[in-house]
Parts: C-alpha cells; structure tokens; sequence
C-alpha cells in the first residue's frame, strides 16, 4: 500500500518539486528526458535484479549438489569411495549400476527406494497431481530445493490467472523488483542533471542503477546512486551540466523546499547529517563573505542554490550509503562540507558538492569499520 514506506514521501517529494520546475521555475526541464531516465532506472534495475537471483540460485543449487554427492566414511563406508546400488526394471533388465543424479527432484527424497510390501521391487513412484495444468493425472515430482521451498504449489486462480495455473513466485527480497528504488534515482536525476541528448539521460540511469549492485561491499553499496549518475554523465558524455541555481532564490522557495524535506528527514532519522553538513558550510561561506568584506546578498545567494538544498536533503541524507553510526555521519558529513567549500572557492568548480560526494564515498566503509552501528533498513523492499 503507499506511504506505508518513508520512500513514498519521498517520491512525492521530489514529483510536485519536478512538476513545480516544469510549470513554474526551470524550462530546461523536459518530460520526454524524465521518461527516458525513469524507464532505464527500472529496466537497469530488473536486468541486475534477474542476474543476482540467477547467481543466487546456481550457487545455492551447486551447494546442495556438492553435500549431496559427497561420500561419508562411516563403519559400513571406511574409504568414503561412491556406491551406486543396481536398479533392475523395465529400463535396466540386467541390474546395471546407475548413479542416480542429484537433481532438485531428488533431493528430498532417499537416494534409494525402500522396499516394502506395497513395493517390493524397490521402484520409485510419483504420486499423480491430475488438475488444470496436468488434466491426465501424469505423474510429476517437485523439485523441493531451497531456491523453490517458497514458492506456492497451490494454484491461484485469478484475473492475472484465470486458470488457475501454478505460479512459482519468489517471496525473496532480493527478487522482487521494488519501483520505490528506482523511482527516487530517476526523480533525483531529472531533477539536478540536464542534457541535450536522451542518450546521455541514458548513461547517467544506467550508471546510477548499476553502481548499487557494483560498488558494494557485503549488502552497502557506498555510493549514492544518484549522485554517481551525475558524475557518470559528466564525464562520460560532453552535453551533461548541474545548474546549481536552477530554481531561483526566492526565500518562499527555499522554505517550502527545506520544510517539505525536513518532515521527511524526521521519519528517516538523519537530521544530524543535514544539519552537520548545511552548518558546517554556512559558517564557511559566512567566513570568507567577512573576510572578503562582501553583502550578505551574495552570502543567501550561494546557500538558496535548489541543487545545494536538495543535495542536502537527500543525497548526503542518504541511509542506505551513508555511515551508520551517528559520529561516523557527523564526520562524513563534515568532511563533504569542507571538501565542497575548498573545491568551490579555490577551484571554481560549480559541482564540487558532486564531486566531493563521489570522492569521500568510500569512506564511508572506514567510519562503519570504526564505528559499528546497526544498518538502515526500509520498510519495504529495497
């Protein structure tokens, strides 16, 4: 259901701003480019989500394979050498030796029948399942490996299955494809980057959605998806900017823009981030304003950028790539403001908040390592 996930809000968020852009503000913007970046996140999305369970799968697969074919030396087995005991029957008369293979069909079950009075030959049966998908009671074994124990053997009749066939669904988080992720990198990055071409909208959404899955060490990845997006588009591509006063600096705007995201910093629970970051840059700038004796027109006019709030908002906010304990995101956090200071006024970059976010991702890994904290986790799935 919607809005039982803090990432609804900040779907909605991020839409009535882009949609504000469009209408009001930002006629750079452009509907077409938004839906090119929004169907490439999901698409990117799905394709590295299909290979992960894949990989997933064959190696839970190959595991179970591996402890079911390795011998056990016992009294009756000192040497641990393979047996195979004959199966005479219709298939082999003569008693032949096979090595049953080790398939998900067989693995719940003995690796030889027991002969019993109802079966004294030893065969294995397979009881029928006659229904919809077998109308002649042919006779089936289900896989019972651990990648299929979730997955419901009733059929579910319904409109996206009027006939009841049997569905194997995945109730793994990892298989399930969640839009919320890459709704808010494509909302995120029709929101700060700009380009000429849809191409280039292309490899920012691309690269946004892939680094999650690249750049990661045990289940964090430690870049901002949107963020590494914007950096792939610039220097990947040659007609991909950041207007870093894209929507004005009406103080109306900045309000709304900072309450707005402020209620959703509190659900989340990293005001501290934001405030470490935003402090630390404001006294920077308000230092070198007194000391190069400038108005504080031109010290409002660099804090009330739309790109600096909703990076502060929302990148630098975030809980998933961000250091887990709170001294390690004060530091981080510190560290992005000076980096980003020195950068813009001594190298005159106008993306040096992107740019010292991207380098000091890394560094996140360091903090976690120094000081552990328990991950951010989402109310859904990721």
């Amino acid at each position: 259901m919607l809005f039982q996930d803090i990432r609804d809000y900040q779907i909605l968020f991020l839409s009535l701003f882009l949609i504000l852009g469009i209408g009001t503000r930002d006629w750079t913007l452009r509907p077409e480019l938004i839906a090119v970046s929004i169907i490439t996140c999901i698409l990117t999305q799905w394709i590295f989500l299909t290979i992960q369970t894949a990989i997933k799968t064959w190696r839970d697969t190959k595991g179970t394979e591996d402890v079911t074919s390795s011998p056990t030396p016992g009294s009756e087995n000192p040497s641990g050498h393979k047996h195979c005991a004959p199966t005479p029957g219709w298939g082999n008369p003569f008693g032949h030796k096979h090595c049953a293979p080790t398939s998900p069909c067989t693995l719940s079950s003995p690796s030889s029948p027991t002969p019993r009075s109802e079966n004294p030959s030893g065969r294995k049966h397979c009881a029928p399942t006659p229904g919809w998908g077998n109308p002649f009671g042919r006779k089936h074994c289900a896989p019972t490996s651990p990648s299929t124990l979730s997955f419901p053997s009733s059929p579910t009749p319904g409109w996206g299955n009027p006939f009841g066939r049997k569905h194997c669904a995945p109730t793994s988080p990892t298989s399930v494809l969640s839009l919320r992720s890459p709704l808010i990198t494509s909302l995120g990055l029709s929101l700060l980057l700009r380009a000429d071409h849809w191409t280039t909208m292309v490899v920012a959404a691309a690269c946004a959605i892939a680094s999650k899955f690249i750049f990661k060490v045990g289940e964090k990845h430690f870049f901002n998806p949107a963020n590494f997006g914007i950096i792939s588009a610039l220097v990947l591509t040659r007609d991909a900017w950041v207007s870093p006063g894209q929507w004005g600096e009406d103080w109306w705007y900045g309000l709304l823009f900072v309450g707005a995201g402020g209620l959703i910093l509190q659900r989340v629970g990293r005001w501290d981030t934001t405030a470490a970051f935003l402090g630390a840059y404001a006294a920077l700038e308000g230092m070198r304003n007194l000391w190069l004796g400038w108005t504080w027109d031109v010290y409002w006019h660099r804090l009330m950028s739309g790109s600096l709030l909703l990076f502060a908002l929302f990148m630098v906010t975030d809980p998933r790539s961000i250091p887990n304990s709170r001294t390690g995101r004060l530091i981080w956090a510190l560290s992005i403001a000076f980096l980003t200071f020195t950068l813009r006024n001594f190298f005159y970059m106008s993306t040096a908040v992107f740019w010292a976010l991207f380098a000091l991702a890394p560094l996140t890994l360091l903090l976690d390592f120094l000081w552990r904290a328990p991950r951010f986790q989402w109310g859904g799935n990721e």
